[in-house]
Order: C-alpha cells, then structure tokens, then sequence
C-alpha cells in the first residue's frame, strides 16, 4: 500500500474515457471543440466569467501565471516552503525574466496580512529595491492545511491596498474545497485571487492542468498567457486530449468527488495516528511523527511513504481510496509501540 504521492496514482475511468473520446480528428493545438468549451465549463463553476487555458505541468501553470502577474523588475511574497520556491527549480525566475520570490515564514505554510504587511513596510519607493508586485498562496499548503475563504479575502485587501496581483497555486484546490465545503468562487475571486493554477493529475487526471484567471483583467491576461505557453513549449500539439480530461473533471462535478474520497481516506488515517499529528488534517496530506524504527516497522508491513525530515513522516491520499482501503495502516499505525 502506497502513501508516496497523489502524483503517483491511477487515471480516474471517467478521465480515460474523456480522453478515448476525444481520440477522433479535430483541429490542433488549442482550436478544437474540447478546448472551446473550458471557458464556459469553468464560468458555470466559478459563477463569473473565466478565461481558462489547459497547461501540461502545475510548475508551467504556477509559473506563467506568474509572469502575466509581475515585470521581471518585481517582487512575489509567497511563503518560504511554497511549491514555487522550493520545488520548482527556479521556474518562476525563469518564466518571469528574473522576478525575485519574497519568502515569509507562516506555521502550516501559510502566509498571513499581518507578515504580509510587515515585509511590505520595508520595501522603500525608490529604485534601487525590489517592488512587490504580487501575493501567492498554495491551498491547500505543501502541509495540507486550508485557507478558509475569510483567510484569503484577509489577504486580498491587503493586496488591493497595496496595488498587488494574487496568485493560488491549487494544485489541490478540489482537497480545500471539499473540506470546507464552500463555493469555488469563495475561495478565489470573491476574495481577491487573480489567477488560480487548478490542479487535475492529482486528482484522477492523466496529463492536464487548469490556468484560471478572472476579473477585468481576464483577457488581457490570457492573452499573454497563450504567448508564455507557446514560448515555453507546453502549446500542446493535440490540445484536446489535455482539454477532455479537464472537462470530465469539472462538468460532472467529479473534481469534487475525488476530492472528497481523498479527504475522507486521510481523516481514517488521522484517527489511527492520533497523538502523532504535526498539523491538523484539511485535505489529502498527514504529517505524522514517526521515530526510524517505527518508520521501519511500518514499511516492514508493506507500507509506503516519504520520510518527512528527521523523526516525521508525510502519508498522503488519493481520489481511489476510502476508509476502508486505508484501514490497515490507521491499525498500524495506532497499534505503534512509543516505547
């Protein structure tokens, strides 16, 4: 039993039938009848018009997203353990010519008004420093908490106070969502975000993730977008293959679904590792404590995971297990031997 990555897992049945679907000649790049649609599919979610472009890696959607958000002479705050900052081997400097990432300290990697406004404080007017020029947050966070929509619109007012883009990396958005229960639109541009990266592959997807943005600046800010993904060579030649996935996600509500069957097989593990949480579980991640010998114990079993740094552990979830396909490890892990 494997708890490496939701990266890791099968293609949901109802994405590979998409993608069989889609498997007849239409026309290419992004010209076709699946792609046409992903503006319509994603306004009806999001309850206000969106622009949406198909992107092959969450990194290229995190990072062109970026770069329609802030000239290489700014600034991005973003918290120090961002995706952006620590796993995206400098691919935001790269797509933005040279903007600089402000990391900020925030427990559960998240970032708050308050630290946001201090860092801001010491930025001078003048020339020779770095403007910021845009926010970016991860919900749910690389430690699987969530940002709760009050959350977000707390830092969107400081961004509009401050002449600031907001970008969401959600490479597990449909995880916070189906946590809080809440509307997409809550989470994102009622609350201030620009520009959301809409996570799919680690949710059931093959190949394929979702670049939104929303308000007045939607068009002109897609339109840059399309110029960055062909630069950057993620203009896929048969776009409709990454565009029918990403629809069989949104127009039968099935992101939601998967999502919540993660959530679900990570809240029966939580209650097997009760006492070794280092972080409340709000999506599809647990961070457990683990010594080495108990960490050997468990992979003795069959189990598999990452460890987490000295004496922790990550277990994370996916969209095709349940409570009780995860029961094995919750018993194991309840049934460690602290001594």
């Amino acid at each position: 039993m494997y708890f490496f990555s939701d990266n890791a897992t099968p293609i949901c049945p109802e994405v590979m039938a998409a993608i069989a679907a889609a498997d007849h000649e239409d026309h290419g790049y992004d010209g076709d009848a699946w792609s046409a649609r992903l503006d319509g599919a994603f306004s009806a979610l999001f309850e206000t018009p969106v622009r949406a472009l198909w992107l092959s890696t969450g990194t290229a959607a995190n990072s062109i997203a970026l770069a329609t958000l802030c000239p290489p002479y700014g600034g991005v705050l973003c918290h120090e353990e961002a995706h952006i900052v620590v796993d995206e081997c400098g691919a935001p400097g790269f797509f933005t010519h040279g903007a600089t990432l402000m990391p900020l300290p925030g427990a559960g990697a998240k970032l708050t008004p308050e630290a946001v406004t201090e860092r801001l404080k010491t930025i001078r007017p003048d020339v020779h420093q770095v403007p910021a020029r845009a926010i970016s947050i991860t919900n749910a966070t690389e430690y699987g908490l969530g940002y709760a929509p009050d959350e977000v619109a707390a830092l969107g007012e400081v961004a509009k106070a401050h002449g600031l883009s907001v970008h969401m990396d959600g490479a597990r958005f449909a995880n916070a969502v189906a946590h809080r229960g809440c509307a997409p639109a809550d989470l994102t541009w009622r609350a201030g975000v620009d520009a959301l990266s809409f996570g799919c592959v680690k949710n059931g997807g093959m190949i394929g993730e979702a670049l939104l943005f929303f308000g007045a600046q939607a068009d002109a800010r897609a339109a840059e977008a399309t110029r960055w993904r062909k630069r950057s060579g993620h203009l896929m030649s048969k776009g409709r293959y990454l565009a029918a996935q990403i629809l069989a996600m949104v127009e039968g509500d099935l992101w939601l679904r998967n999502a919540r069957a993660a959530n679900g097989a990570a809240q029966a593990l939580a209650e097997g590792a009760t006492g070794r949480l280092m972080h409340p579980v709000e999506a599809n991640e647990l961070f457990v404590r683990l010594t080495a010998a108990q960490a050997a114990q468990l992979r003795a079993q069959g189990f598999g995971f990452y460890d987490w740094g000295e004496g922790a552990a990550r277990l994370v979830t996916n969209w095709s297990q349940d409570a009780a396909s995860v029961a094995p490890l919750a018993q194991a892990l309840k049934a460690l031997d602290d001594g």
